[in-house]
């Protein structure tokens, strides 16, 4: 059925023209058989061997199940439930599981530029209130912004479950970093109350995370063709907790940045470097064509 599928989508390529990536892992249904593999990096690459999170269980549902994104390295399926688990300590009813990976992996359709390799995840900011959602329910519903529309403050759905989770969440030693708005480890830095505030290195601000964080794995110990991300959150903190000047661009410069210089830069004269949304099949590892191949 996979290689009729692609044989179908390499005809209705134009001539001389090699499909999108994207396109041809975002048309697979099933994973690729065989032991659990992540090949390549975070934001270029591909998987084999990943399994469903089960859409529903006693601490946790699958969103947007029309997606089939719920796919990940086995590492990451076992994190997801032990942090609804937590969750569940922390007074909510678990936790709504967002995208993962597509079932070999690969660049998407739409939306990420990583989630390539099964060991990115995201996780909803809304306390779920309930566990049976319907399949129609999980497809209408949608998370909440713990973060002020000037994106400098968190705002009022915020609480201290959503602290505890997220140092959980950190602490947890398979995880590499978790993004987050800005805002959120702006608060963090401000009430941890623990000496120990190492973890909040693994804490990355970016922009668009205020209504989920996002769950990055390292590259799990033998599965030697996974690109460790550069640098490590260690060296972006200078060994701290990242609750520096670093942390404070993002509410200054990045909302107001500088007046540009009044002489325009001259324009480009090479085409931009290809990216999630243009990569080619020769773009990834070697190894993606035989994934994207396998029954």
């Amino acid at each position: 059925m996979i290689r009729w599928l692609l044989a179908a989508m390499l005809l209705a390529t134009p001539a001389g023209a090699e499909p999108l990536a994207r396109t041809l892992f975002g048309a697979t249904q099933t994973p690729a058989a065989g032991a659990s593999s992540a090949i390549g990096s975070y934001a270029k690459g591909c998987a084999a061997g990943l399994v469903a999170m089960p859409e529903s269980g006693p601490s946790w549902q699958a969103m947007r199940l029309s997606r089939n994104r719920f796919w990940g390295q086995p590492v990451m399926i076992d994190y997801l439930q032990n942090l609804s688990q937590v969750a569940q300590g922390l007074g909510w009813a678990g936790l709504y599981i967002g995208d993962i990976s597509q079932p070999r992996g690969g660049p998407m359709t739409g939306d990420h530029a990583s989630h390539q390799i099964g060991l990115d995840a995201d996780v909803w900011m809304l306390p779920p209130s309930r566990l049976n959602l319907s399949r129609n329910e999980r497809e209408n519903i949608s998370s909440i912004s713990v973060r002020t529309a000037d994106q400098k403050a968190v705002n009022e759905n915020w609480t201290p479950a959503h602290a505890a989770l997220l140092e959980a969440a950190a602490r947890d030693p398979r995880v590499d970093r978790i993004f987050v708005a800005a805002a959120i480890k702006l608060e963090l830095c401000k009430t941890a109350k623990r000496s120990d505030t190492v973890w909040l290195q693994k804490l990355r601000p970016i922009a668009g995370h205020n209504t989920h964080f996002h769950v990055r794995l390292r590259c799990p110990e033998g599965m030697d063709n996974c690109i460790t991300q550069s640098p490590t959150v260690s060296e972006l903190s200078n060994g701290g907790n990242g609750c520096d000047a670093t942390l404070d661009w993002w509410v200054t410069d990045y909302l107001s940045p500088p007046k540009p210089a009044t002489t325009p830069p001259p324009k480009a004269t090479t085409p931009p470097p290809r990216n999630a949304k243009t990569y080619l099949m020769s773009d990834l590892p070697s190894q993606c064509a035989a994934v994207l191949a396998a029954k």
